[in-house]
């Protein structure tokens, strides 16, 4: 088993948001297994699953190619000012007040940059990890489905072809699902 993939470029899912397509699919494979009339007509992604079929398990690169400091009120004398104040503390009086406001700004922003990079910091690990956990609880969905209509195909051969059709359609996203989710996770493929 490998690593789980950190460097957002090297993602098939790079985002929550990017993971949307895969839940749409799951979806649509639970309304299959729900309902046994159920075709690529009555289906709420429908150009995703002709799509899937036209194209084949072989020439789907990836389930993704299947599917984006002023303050009002102040016056700038008032900031110049109250940068000046600020940065009186380490500038000198020598270079006067358009040096003690450059100095200000330092000053001022530095507790500001500080927060703002570890509040950043905080947030960015936060977001990796509910990404890392819905890549792996849409990985279980996924390959239970796909597990599912597979079991569903077999079961469901002699249905008819539009039946057949949607469930391969189904089939062959669910497989390329997981195989990215795979990827993503680190779990070998």
């Amino acid at each position: 088993m490998g690593e789980y993939v950190k460097k957002k470029k090297e993602m098939k899912f790079q985002s929550v948001e990017s993971l949307q397509n895969v839940v749409n699919v799951v979806n649509e494979a639970a309304s299959a297994l729900n309902d046994p009339k159920r075709t690529i007509r009555e289906s709420a992604i429908p150009e995703v699953l002709a799509g899937s079929l036209g194209a084949g398990v072989g020439a789907i690169g990836s389930f993704a190619a299947l599917y984006g400091l002023g303050t009002v009120g102040l016056s700038g004398v008032g900031i110049m000012t109250g940068l000046a104040t600020a940065g009186g503390v380490v500038s000198t009086a020598v270079g006067g007040a358009v040096s003690a406001s450059v100095a200000g700004i330092f000053v001022l922003a530095a507790p500001i940059a500080l927060f703002a990079a570890g509040g950043v910091g905080i947030a960015s690990h936060l977001k990796h990890k509910q990404l890392k956990q819905e890549k792996e609880r849409l990985y279980q969905e996924a390959l239970q489905k796909h597990n599912a209509i597979i079991k569903a195909l077999k079961k469901e051969a002699d249905t008819g072809k539009e039946r057949v059709d949607y469930l391969q359609s189904l089939n062959i996203l669910l497989q390329q699902a997981v195989k990215d989710l795979q990827v993503d996770l680190g779990y070998g493929v």
